[in-house]
């Protein structure tokens, strides 16, 4: 079981969180610890566990977490969390200790930014998983589960998912084959804007491909497949039109791009297919992309003029730069987190300060009130003028004499080991507990 634990006192180290994801722990696991259909649901069951101020579930295909607030240093709630959590999944501790991953206090700040910056997916700079950390932490407010800890951090989150998206390129790299097909044909024509496209398979490839194209504005989506029936299926997702493998010829005389992706043994369109389809088209360039295994294109075709191809092989260079393009920006990213984990942990250490300082000034307050109260008996009398001088008067003392403590409080009441212990001496001082 991985553990990591933050360093900066025991504020920060309320906070908590427990997981598994792709990495750590096999789909299996992952689906038992979801709790789909465990009734009451995870939320309440973690909620209603002694010590555990705020807790969000957040669960995805590709992790399972939980974050929460317990009191004191959170190790209890932390067990607690646990062993609730395996026991409704029916998982031992035995079973998944290699798989569980626990955190606390700055790792567990951490850990939340950088799933909602997207630098801890499986494809790093998709942008699922900050929509679903937003539609765990609005069950967990709707739950009335959180407070002003996971409130604070859970939008500070999203805050800094917005800052990397817009102060690097981490999103902007095609690192899947389908998008990077599509963004090949943007290479060739410019803009897909009123192109029209042809899918040779009705796979998954097929309609990743058919999504990225219309987001980028092609107006047509012809699907040939072997069985006729998936084709149908596929091409009403995108309001477009069914064929048979028989018919692609004809088809090829009014289609500007090809994306092939069957599971045929043999090629399924040949050069001289391609040759008879481009004399209709007057010099109308033609775009092949090839993303089966094995292919499906004749490797000829590149030879007809006004043809463009491009295999399964060509894109997975495209992959492999753009990938290595994102792990650069993904650096930028993380010291971007770096710099929001410390401003997290100083208003995390805040929390500390300001009800000593409010303290503080309500002892004072409450001093200077009762001292006014059997001051004035004695002197009866007094204008309103006079008893506002006085008023003024006593509160102006109180408000000098705290002035110092309060400004040295808020200087150095939440630096480290010397801040605490000042905290501690301020309590014991004027016996603020």
């Amino acid at each position: 079981m991985q553990s990591s634990k933050g360093n900066r006192g025991s504020r920060t180290d309320q906070i908590l969180l427990i997981g598994v994801n792709h990495k750590t722990a096999p789909v299996e696991m992952r689906e038992k610890l979801a709790l789909k259909e465990c009734n009451p649901p995870p939320l309440e069951i973690f909620h209603s566990l002694p010590g555990c101020r705020e807790v969000m579930f957040l669960s995805t295909c590709n992790r399972v977490e939980v974050v929460a607030v317990g009191n004191g240093d959170g190790g209890e709630v932390s067990a607690s969390i646990l062993d609730a959590w395996l026991q409704k999944s029916g998982l031992n501790a035995g079973a998944c200790s290699q798989n569980l991953y626990i955190h606390r206090g700055e790792e567990a700040i951490r850990h939340v930014f950088r799933v909602a910056a997207s630098l801890d997916s499986m494809v790093v700079g998709e942008p699922q998983i900050l929509g679903q950390l937003k539609d765990a932490y609005r069950d967990a407010v709707e739950a009335k589960a959180t407070g002003s800890i996971l409130n604070r951090l859970l939008e500070k989150a999203f805050t800094i998912a917005k800052r990397i998206r817009t102060q690097t390129a981490i999103a902007s790299h095609a690192v899947s084959i389908s998008y990077a097909a599509v963004e090949l044909a943007k290479k060739i024509f410019g803009d897909l804007r009123g192109k029209s496209v042809m899918l040779i398979g009705a796979g998954e490839m097929a309609e990743l491909a058919a999504q990225h194209l219309m987001t980028n504005g092609v107006n047509r989506i012809v699907v040939a497949n072997r069985t006729l029936s998936r084709a149908v299926e596929l091409a009403k997702q995108f309001n477009g039109e069914a064929i048979s493998l028989e018919e692609v010829d004809q088809a090829l005389e009014d289609i500007d791009i090809v994306i092939s992706s069957t599971g045929a043994p043999d090629v399924v369109i040949t050069k001289e297919q391609v040759k008879r389809a481009m004399g209709p088209r007057y010099h109308r360039l033609l775009f092949f992309i090839d993303i089966a295994v094995p292919r499906d294109i004749d490797k000829g075709v590149e030879e007809v003029e006004n043809v463009y191809l491009y295999d399964i092989d060509d894109l997975k260079s495209v992959v492999e730069e753009n990938t290595a393009k994102r792990e650069r920006e993904a650096r930028k990213a993380e010291r971007i987190i770096d710099e929001e984990v410390i401003k997290f942990l100083s208003w995390m250490e805040t929390l500390d300060v300001v009800p000593v300082i409010q303290g503080l000034q309500a002892k004072g307050e409450e001093i200077r009130q009762k001292e006014m109260a059997r001051s004035l008996k004695a002197l009866k009398g007094l204008s309103d003028k006079e008893m506002k001088a006085v008023e003024t008067l006593t509160r102006s003392i109180v408000q000098k004499l705290l002035h110092d403590p309060v400004v040295t409080l808020k200087r150095e009441g939440s630096s480290k080991d010397e801040g605490r212990l000042l905290l501690d001496s301020a309590k014991r001082l004027f016996k603020l507990d």
